[in-house]
Formats: C-alpha cells, sequence, structure tokens
C-alpha cells in the first residue's frame, strides 16, 4: 500500500503495539536543556534505574543563561544549569554548556553539529522540535515524564496521528520569506487547526526554499497545532545532511499515490511580508494592510488581543510604533537570517530610542557571522550584538525581557501574552522585516528598504 513520509516513519520505529490503539515508538535520538529535563533525572535516582542508551543523547543549555555575557542571570538559573552538568556527567551524556565552543539554541545546533538525518526519529522537551521535519525526521516534544521514559528506555507510548499535506505553489512575491509561508499557513489553517494531524509540507515553493527556509517552516508548524511537520528528502536534503549518515532519497517522501487525510492548498502568489497583530501566531495581516476585526466565533478572542496589544480595528499595520526588535529564536537565528537582516542594515541606522538585540542561534553561528563582518553591520546599525546564545528574548525566561507595554517587532516563533515579559506586546515577521522596523522606529513593508547597495 503507498504510505506517507510520516507512516513510513512510525513504522519502522514502532517496537509494539499496545493497548488502547497506542505503540511503542523507539527514539533514535534525544535532545535535552537545561529548563525541561531536572525532574527527569530525579525520576531515574528515585526508581534505581540508569539511561539505557547515553550515546543518543544530547544536553545543551540555552533556556535560562544570559547572553550579555557567559554566566546564568541569576541563582536560580545557576542551579538549573549545574544540575544539567551533574546529571550528564553521571550518566554519560554529551553536554554542551556555557563556554563550549558547540553551545547554543538546541534545534540550531543538533542539525549544525550533523546529528539529524532523513529517516530519524528525535525527540526533546521542547515543542518546536518539529524544526527536524526538514531534514524528513520525524521530530516532537515531549513532557518531563516522557523525558524520564526515553532516558530509561530509548522509547515511548505513541498514538499515531493523521496526515494532513499543505501543499504550495507558485512564485514568492519580493520581501517575502520562508517565515511569511509559514505565518501564512497558520493564518489559513488557525492556531488548533492541525491538532491530531502530522503534517507534511509540499510543491514547487517549498522545494524551492534552502534548509534554513525549511527549518523555520516545519519549526512554526507547532503552532498549528500539529505535533510533527515534515519536508520530503530531495537534493537540498541531501546536501544539508552530514556525509556520515546514510540513507536512501527515494525512501524518505511520501509514495505518489499515498493518500492523505486531509488537503490544504495555498497559492504562493498572495503571500505578502506579514506581521502578527494579537496574541496569537494565527493572528497576522499584510504589513500593507490594517488591524482587523474577527467575526463570530472568534470574535471575543480578537477583543481580548486587540485590548492586550492596546489596538483597535482599523488601525494601520505600518502607523504602529515600536519600543524595541529582536532578531533570534530557534525559528530565526540562524546564518542565513542574519545575512537577510543585514541586507536590510547596512547603511542605516536604528531609530532613536530603539531597544535593539541580536543573538546569533550557536556560538559557530556567531563565530561564522563576524568572520563574515556580520556583527560590525549590526553593531554599526545600532542593534546590541549579544556576545553568547541562547533563547533569549523569545521566551524572557532570562535577563532578556520586555518591558509591560512595549511593543517589540521579533522574528520568534510566538506572541502570547507575556511570552516575552509581562505586559509586553509582540509582532513576529521575518529578521528583514524586524531589521526594517528597527530602523523605521515602527512596523514598515521591508520591500521598502532595499539594500543600499541596489538602491
Amino acid at each position: 500500500m503507498p504510505r506517507t513520509l510520516y507512516d513510513k516513519l512510525v513504522d519502522t520505529h514502532k517496537v509494539a503495539d499496545l493497548e488502547g490503539g497506542e505503540i511503542l515508538l523507539y527514539c533514535d535520538f534525544h535532545v535535552m536543556n537545561e529548563y525541561t529535563s531536572p525532574q527527569a533525572f530525579s525520576g531515574l535516582v528515585e526508581k534505581g534505574l540508569p539511561v539505557l542508551r547515553p550515546d543518543a543523547q544530547l544536553a545543551v543549555v540555552d533556556h535560562v543563561n544570559a547572553t550579555r555575557r557567559r554566566e546564568p542571570p541569576d541563582a536560580a538559573s545557576k542551579l538549573l544549569i549545574e544540575n544539567l552538568k551533574k546529571n550528564c556527567d553521571t550518566h554519560g551524556i554529551a553536554y554542551y554548556g556555557l563556554g563550549d565552543p558547540r553551545q547554543g539554541i538546541e534545534h540550531v545546533v543538533v542539525p549544525q553539529q550533523g546529528l539529524v538525518a532523513p529517516g530519524m526519529v528525535i525527540v526533546c522537551g521542547d515543542s518546536h522540535t518539529t524544526t527536524y521535519g526538514a531534514f524528513g525526521a520525524l521530530g516532537f516534544g515531549i513532557g518531563t515524564s516522557e523525558v524520564e521514559h526515553v532516558l530509561a528506555t530509548q522509547t515511548l507510548r505513541y498514538r499515531r496521528m493523521k496526515n494532513l499535506r499543505v501543499t504550495i505553489s507558485g512564485a514568492l512575491g519580493p520581501g517575502c520569506s520562508a517565515k511569511d509561508i509559514i505565518m501564512k499557513v497558520v493564518q489559513v489553517i488557525g492556531a488548533g487547526g492541525a491538532n491530531g494531524y502530522a503534517v507534511e509540507f509540499a510543491g514547487d515553493t517549498i522545494a524551492a526554499q534552502s534548509i534554513t527556509g525549511r527549518m523555520t517552516i516545519c519549526n512554526m508548524a507547532v503552532e498549528l497545532g500539529a505535533r510533527a511537520a515534515l519536508i520530503g528528502v530531495d537534493e537540498v536534503t541531501t546536501a544539508a545532511t552530514k556525509a556520515t549518515f546514510k540513507f536512501e532519497r527515494e525512501t524518505w517522501r511520501s509514495d505518489p499515490d499515498a493518500t492523505f487525510d486531509r488537503e490544504v492548498v495555498i497559492d504562493a502568489g498572495e503571500i505578502e511580508p506579514l506581521v502578527s497583530w494579537g496574541t496569537s501566531p494565527d493572528q497576522s495581516a499584510p504589513i500593507t494592510g490594517t488591524v482587523p476585526v474577527a467575526d463570530d466565533p472568534l470574535r471575543q478572542a480578537s477583543e481580548r488581543a486587540l485590548t492586550y496589544m492596546g489596538l483597535r480595528p482599523g488601525q494601520k499595520l505600518q502607523d504602529l510604533p515600536i519600543d524595541g526588535a529582536f532578531i533570534g529564536s530557534c525559528t530565526n537565528s540562524r546564518i542565513e537570517d542574519l545575512r537577510a537582516a543585514a541586507a536590510v542594515l547596512k547603511g542605516r541606522r536604528v531609530a532613536d530610542g530603539i531597544r535593539a538585540i541580536a543573538v546569533p542561534g550557536s556560538a559557530l553561528t556567531r563565530l561564522q557571522a563576524e568572520a563574515e563582518g556580520i556583527d560590525l553591520v549590526f553593531r554599526e546599525a545600532g542593534f546590541d550584538w549579544r556576545a553568547e546564545s541562547g533563547c533569549s528574548m523569545c521566551l524572557a525566561m532570562n535577563d532578556d525581557v520586555a518591558m509591560e507595554g512595549e511593543r517589540f517587532a521579533s522574528s520568534t516563533n510566538r506572541n502570547f501574552e507575556g511570552r516575552q515579559g509581562r505586559g509586553a506586546r509582540t509582532h513576529l515577521m521575518s529578521p528583514a522585516m524586524v531589521a526594517a522596523a528597527a530602523v523605521a522606529g515602527r512596523l514598515v513593508d521591508v520591500r521598502d528598504f532595499p539594500p543600499l547597495e541596489e538602491a
């Protein structure tokens, strides 16, 4: 029978059928961070269990660490980091801590270190583990009790999902990027619209995306409610996968006659540079538009979002002043993202009074950017170029926090209430759009900011 890529991945990793329709799923690789793993290790100690496969684990410090300097921002963060190192030392697990040249945001580090390949199942105590679908791998986030189960058995209880294919065809317009693609998908399907599905992205628009663009798309697919996101393997995947991995390209693609439970088709030509206006990633609109008002049954959620964001229907998005700009996160902090922002910033200055921050996704990304002179472009423009890597202002779990009422242009993945700080207001957009907003001091169309060398 023809099978989808998702079904192939699940079938090849199924260990046994369990009661209630669940299966026992083998996990090839498990990634941990300092925030979601402590209770899992404590559970192992209480049960007297060892880590079954230390070689199939990786621990990375990224959530609570400071990015201004190489140290934890407070005592609680320091304890989390120290506990992770202690647990890794005890169990013989690879650990990328502060000062390690491989350290960085976990979903930037794993592909950068060549630890993902087509056909793998990768799990992590972080919802944006869907990123690895860009490589034809099944990646998904797990809870603390599941982290403990993987450490002890290298398996998980798992319930198979339905298949949803999103086909995007056509050429992207000027100023549009992978971030705009996935924000459009989330806008169309809705937050939670893909609950219970594994989403496969297809179409010539997706095929034209670099591996970095594909990672951005798969990363934010979780905002649809999908627990898995996938892109079939092609020459782009092959070129981005380390030579140490051997795989058959045709194996890790959906069969031509595979049946999907649901299909969504989007015309790439209808995608414009997008910005979020509300408190959910699906509440977005073209930068050329206005703040909308939702019809029932979404009116109540829309009105709450407008109140929190300090907006009213009909306001022009390009009239909204900002207090700050942030470029970073597991969605958009790779070298290609930094290059795109630098192309906008070169020869320009951040507007007066704007707090602008750039945090490279890993130590290696920072070094590469500095070798290319990208850091100088950011610094000369007035950005605070951070010396260390981490999640930073994406989730305000460290000392990078937006103040109450501050409005930030952000290249991150979530604009929930309080996500970047208590009472902070987040507008999601691409890195290039963030850079343009920082220069203008307001939300603005990046198409009005061509590189000065070409203007």
